[in-house]
């Protein structure tokens, strides 16, 4: 016989409703640990049970590690028992020290619209899976925003990295801050700042970070959602000396103003861009360059080729050599520049290294134009230079010696126009305008995708050649689609397929379809 007597409903734990749980997720060198740290002593010093576990992810940003925090009220009586991970739906705060563990925890379930507050730094730190991509790789931080609007209760985001760097620390710090002035754990400011002085370490800049993250929470900022900053003018790269060279500069960018509205903010880009790789004459025949193209195009088409030949041209003629690297490694403001980003504390010294690989192309580049070309055209003379030069050296730029050899090398450039690695830059720009512009002339889609395949050119030494490989491949399936109706989209599937991997797979798929019906038929 079974006992008939009806089973109570089970009633709720009150005390559960008191406990406040809070994952936090940060990458290595966020100082999420000590985070953790400064939550966990504020909340015991303000009589609450706390207990804090960690899930370390994969090195190299390919993984975070979760912190997960409970705390709950405590007034004697035996320990609360408390989870170790967080549980999909059932956090109370989700910290993320980047935008994009903030999409990877809206994935998870952790931020749920009826109770998480999230808290996240829009700033970004590439995953190595977006690095790796030859093009661009970088996920949508606009997608993330927009899921972060629907998905949490409460949003608070805003640059919590930029705000520590310019108090001198840590992003931790300023996190902490984003927590306390939001206002979502039941203690005071003061509380805060006392678990920071209490640990001894950078306390100064630590606060200021703090305030800063505190009064921005405060406020409930999310970028996006503020008023709109005055646009800060785009810095100008007059050349500084002698009132001829300042009109020459000027007579330049008027030129470049006076261009059709929707390639003039394009082109005066470009015209710094290609006066800064080498002089006034060199940002003239940029100018020419254009001209050249505008005298192709039309309003008709919206100005569409020449607004891309703007930027192209500009990234063709100032490609990256041996005295481009060496010049940009001695700019004013580097060294104070990685200083910065190195956090380096008082008294601390920046030994700063940099790795020098170059190949024979890369010498015998620098050589006068005749010889450069009969010396890369000797095999021999070719595997001898590979041998002497083709090694790893360090440099140390940081030293006098070190510095100088590279302020000389990358002064340099008088010296750019008569090279072996000039004079081919020079040639293969003709021929691929002179391509784009007579595509232009029969398919005018066709001729504007040809002159953005520059886009697989990029870089210095072996990263320049697998670009060149990538274009040249490219454009060989060109002669297979040209005339079809489709032949610019059927381009542009082939530079795409070119930078999604760095090893041309995908590139070689594209040219197969494209030969599977390019066939003559029988063949």
């Amino acid at each position: 016989m079974t006992d008939q007597t009806p089973l109570k409903a089970r009633q709720p734990d009150a005390a559960l409703d008191q406990v406040l749980k809070l994952a936090i997720m940060a990458v290595g060198g966020q100082g999420g640990g000590v985070l953790t740290g400064w939550i966990e002593d504020v909340a015991r010093a303000n009589g609450y049970a706390c207990q804090a576990t960690s899930v370390a992810g994969v090195a190299q940003r390919t993984g975070a590690t979760i912190y997960y925090i409970e705390m709950a009220p405590h007034a004697g009586g035996p320990d609360p028992v408390f989870a170790l991970m967080p549980a999909a739906g059932d956090v109370d705060v989700l910290v993320a020290a980047e935008l994009m563990e903030a999409g990877r925890a809206i994935m998870r379930g952790f931020v749920t619209p009826d109770r998480t507050t999230l808290i996240a730094s829009t700033h970004r730190a590439l995953a190595v899976s977006e690095k790796i991509v030859p093009g661009d790789g970088i996920a949508d931080a606009g997608e993330v925003m927009a899921a972060a609007r629907v998905a949490a209760r409460r949003l608070i985001a805003f640059d919590m990295e930029r705000m520590a760097v310019e108090a001198g620390s840590v992003i931790s710090a300023s996190l902490l801050g984003a927590i306390a002035g939001a206002g979502v754990l039941p203690f005071p400011r003061e509380a805060f700042e006392a678990a920071i002085r209490a640990s001894g370490r950078g306390v100064e800049a630590s606060l200021r970070a703090f305030a800063a993250g505190f009064e921005a929470a405060e406020r409930g900022l999310v970028e996006g959602e503020a008023p709109a900053a005055e646009p800060e003018a785009a810095p100008g790269i007059s050349p500084r000396g002698a009132p001829a060279l300042l009109a020459g500069w000027q007579a330049l960018a008027d030129r470049a103003r006076a261009l059709p509205e929707p390639v003039a903010g394009m082109a005066l880009h470009g015209l710094r861009k290609v006066v800064d790789f080498m002089d006034l004459a060199y940002g003239a025949e940029y100018l020419d360059r254009l001209d050249r193209v505008l005298a192709a195009d039309s309003a008709d088409h919206g100005w569409a080729l020449s607004r891309e030949a703007a930027k192209y041209i500009a990234n063709a003629m100032a490609y990256d050599d041996v005295i481009r690297v060496a010049d940009l490694k001695t700019r004013a403001g580097r060294m104070a520049r990685i200083s910065r980003r190195m956090r380096l504390g008082e008294g601390q010294e920046l030994h700063l290294t940099e790795f020098m690989h170059p190949r024979a192309e890369e010498i015998v580049g620098m050589l006068p134009a005749a010889m450069g070309a009969r010396w890369a055209a000797n095999p021999a003379r070719m595997r001898l230079i590979d041998r002497l030069f083709n090694r790893g050296r360090r440099v140390r730029s940081d030293s006098i010696l070190g510095f100088a050899m590279l302020w000389v090398l990358g002064g340099l450039r008088f010296w750019r126009r008569r090279t072996h690695r000039h004079a081919v830059e020079q040639a293969h720009l003709a021929r691929w305008l002179d391509l784009a512009l007579a595509e232009a002339a029969r398919d005018y889609a066709v001729g504007v995708e040809v002159i953005r395949c520059r886009r697989l050119i990029k870089g210095y030494s072996d990263t320049h050649a697998r670009g060149l490989s990538k274009f040249e491949r490219v454009l060989s399936g060109l002669d297979l689609v040209r005339g079809r109706a489709d032949a610019a989209d059927w381009l542009r599937r082939l530079r795409e397929a070119a930078l999604k991997d760095e090893e041309g797979k995908a590139l070689d798929g594209a040219l197969a379809t494209i030969r599977s019906f390019a066939a003559p038929a029988g063949g």
